[in-house]
């Protein structure tokens, strides 16, 4: 969601640059810069902004210059009376000449510079320059942008192809048979000193089955497979997306702890932090597309 656009242009008696920035964000956060004197305008730049970008933390800078021919230079009485007042209370206190009247006058504030107003008519011819600027700036961000999500949509088909490969382990682990666990009841009573064959095979065959009970992930694998098949298709959609990959991203996490809790199998919880860290790779990208 990161990129930078700049648009320009000028109508007659002043010229104008607008600026857009955009950083990752969760939703969309929209910051406006205007010079004084277009705080009417600030609405119609939201609204433009908001109709073509759905992500990112914006900031939208405007500058603009009007033509000093024609304007007229003003002194500002109050602030030439406070310099005054200020050389007559240091007179005698500070050993130094006393300073011209070129730089009084230099002085900020002391003469002010004012544009010449704009006729009403090219005032709005001015607004809408601004605005179309504003959507010409628009489409280079997004053009940007695009760029930069086609790169990482690469990344993130790799960690979605990734937790595909984990979720095919995790289907066709040998520990998840009713007569794998029904193996290891049987070494877990041998090192207990117990006689397997003295507790009876019907015994064992329900305590097997009870703990395969337990420990069936079934469910969480069927949807993990969904959320693969759904992730693939956003993918190769485009457009925004992001916030339904990070949806996705959270469901792929909640699976990934259901299986690790009810894992019976070393292997098998070493699947799911693999299965946990893959998830976490691809939640860290989702963060940067819109």
């Amino acid at each position: 969601m990161t990129g930078y656009a700049r648009a320009s242009g000028a109508v007659p008696g002043a010229h104008f640059a607008c600026e857009l920035r955009s950083v990752n964000g969760r939703g969309l956060d929209i910051r406006t810069r205007l010079p004084p004197g277009f705080d009417a305008l600030e609405a119609e730049l939201r609204r433009l902004l908001a109709t073509h970008l759905s992500r990112g933390s914006i900031t939208f800078t405007l500058t603009v210059e009007r033509d000093t021919n024609g304007g007229e230079v003003f002194l500002n009485r109050q602030a030439l009376a406070t310099v005054l007042d200020a050389l007559r209370d240091l007179a005698g206190k500070v050993d130094a000449e006393r300073p011209r009247l070129d730089g009084i006058l230099a002085l900020r504030g002391v003469l002010e510079q004012r544009e010449a107003p704009l006729a009403p008519d090219a005032e709005a011819t001015l607004s809408a320059a601004i605005l179309q600027a504003t959507a010409d700036a628009i489409d280079s961000l997004q053009a940007a942008r695009r760029e930069e999500g086609g790169r990482i949509a690469a990344t993130l088909l790799m960690r979605v192809e990734e937790i595909a490969a984990l979720v095919a382990r995790a289907e066709t682990h040998p520990a998840r048979s009713r007569h794998s666990i029904a193996a290891r009841l049987r070494q877990q009573l041998a090192l207990l000193g117990e006689d397997a064959a003295a507790i009876g095979e019907d015994r064992l065959a329900q305590e097997a089955l009870l703990l395969a009970t337990k420990a069936d992930i079934r469910e969480e694998l069927d949807r993990l497979t969904a959320h693969i098949a759904s992730a693939r298709s956003l993918l190769e959609s485009g457009g925004p997306v992001g916030r339904k990959l990070d949806f996705l991203a959270q469901e792929f996490n909640r699976e990934a702890n259901t299986i690790c809790s009810k894992s019976n199998a070393v292997e098998l919880t070493a699947i799911g932090l693999d299965l946990k860290a893959a998830i976490d790779q691809l939640r860290e990208q989702v963060q940067n597309i819109e």
